[in-house]
């Protein structure tokens, strides 16, 4: 059985990482060529609940996306500061050149993570694509945007994006059907799988700490299922540490998963951090130190920017560029008369790997050539994040 699982593992190993992308197809044949609106531009909105790196990265995909296929021209897009996503719309506001498409200027909400702004700000919002009726489709950024927007209060083409899980979270109702003909949510419900699946042939660890708010909604950030799952075919033990979440003071988030990880640093092997308010630009320095005192292998479940910052290992930020390009093309498509609803919402893409050596270095762990040689990605140092 040993020699079975060391044949085994390696194979799984390369198959998963050398994977191709997987996408449903469309109930229909639907265009991509840049089209007007009756001779006007496409107007498009933009909600979230609140700043989050991958948004901005998710955002950064399509609109490259657009580009690539004509319906904006090329530009050099600034180097984008922090988490934010507004000023980034203010930029592509004043300066896209489209014939096709326009950033409505003040359509762009955040809800800062600040739930009684949300609860005021979504009906504000649905009042507008209602009776003001200049929004032609909105971007629904996240868990939290996606379940505010995807409702039968209103019928604006609604483009949900970023979010860890929109099965599990209840956004739409199967992968094949958004359940609302004006809803499209991109969907991977074995990726997170493929992460720990990934993680564990690397790491090989036996006991899998991961921090999360122990609410539905904070199982679902955490993909906590896929985990439970993995863990039961891998025989390894899940130990759990519990934040807080969507604090309107994101220091009491940041603080809740600090004392996790130093929880989990003296009961875990390694940690699977997940996407929450609490990891982001100010903790995780702080949260990187604590795992490397502990000398605990790290796996970010978001994307490769926090493995340049000193979390060991993740998904190669290259994804973003073709998640954003299938978005960008659901987009488009639903301008030129698709209903969201018809357009494909599984896309599986391929898990490319990065990975830190100075953080393999500090805590102890020489990944194999083989690992090496996989990762599209390979950062020789730990940075500071930009604020």
């Amino acid at each position: 059985m040993q020699m079975f699982k060391k044949i085994l593992c390696p194979i799984l190993f390369f198959f998963l990482l050398f994977s191709v992308s997987v996408m449903a197809a469309d109930k229909g044949n639907f265009s991509i060529k840049p089209s007007t609106n009756n001779g006007k531009k496409w107007r498009v909105g933009y909600f979230e609940g609140g700043e989050y790196i991958n948004y901005q990265l998710n955002f950064l995909g399509i609109v490259r996306g657009l580009m690539d296929m004509g319906w904006m021209e090329n530009a050099k897009i600034p180097e984008q500061s922090g988490e934010q996503t507004a000023q980034l719309w203010q930029w592509l506001a004043d300066n896209t050149k489209s014939r096709y498409i326009e950033f409505v200027k003040d359509a762009h909400y955040t809800g800062n993570w600040d739930t009684p702004l949300i609860e005021k700000m979504v009906p504000e919002i649905i009042s507008r694509l209602n009776n003001k009726k200049d929004i032609d489709l909105i971007i629904a950024a996240g868990t939290k945007a996606g379940l505010k927007l995807t409702t039968h209060d209103h019928k604006v083409p609604t483009l949900v994006i970023s979010t860890t899980d929109p099965l599990a979270a209840g956004i739409i109702r199967s992968v094949d059907d958004s359940g609302f003909d004006h809803v499209h949510a991109r969907v991977d419900p074995y990726r997170h799988k493929r992460q720990i699946q990934l993680f564990h042939d690397i790491i090989g660890f036996n006991k899998l700490g991961i921090a999360y708010q122990d609410t539905e909604q904070g199982r679902s950030y955490a993909a906590l299922d896929s985990v439970k799952e993995v863990a039961g075919e891998r025989e390894f033990e899940i130990v759990p540490c519990f934040t807080t979440d969507e604090n309107a003071d994101i220091k009491n988030d940041e603080e809740s998963v600090k004392k996790c990880f130093a929880t989990l640093g003296k009961s875990a092997d390694a940690i699977y951090v997940t996407s929450q308010n609490g990891v982001n630009a100010e903790s995780i320095p702080d949260l990187v130190e604590i795992a490397n005192k502990y000398r605990i292998p790290t796996f970010t479940q978001s994307h490769s920017e926090q493995v340049k910052y000193g979390f060991l290992m993740s998904i190669s930020r290259a994804n973003f560029q073709y998640v954003g390009r299938f978005y960008a093309k659901a987009m488009v498509k639903i301008f030129n008369g698709a209903k969201p609803r018809n357009i494909g919402q599984l896309f599986e893409d391929p898990p490319k790997i990065a990975i830190n050596l100075k953080t393999a270095e500090l805590i102890g762990y020489d990944p194999p050539v083989d690992v090496l040689s996989a990762a599209d990605y390979i950062f020789e140092d730990i940075e500071t994040p930009k604020k």
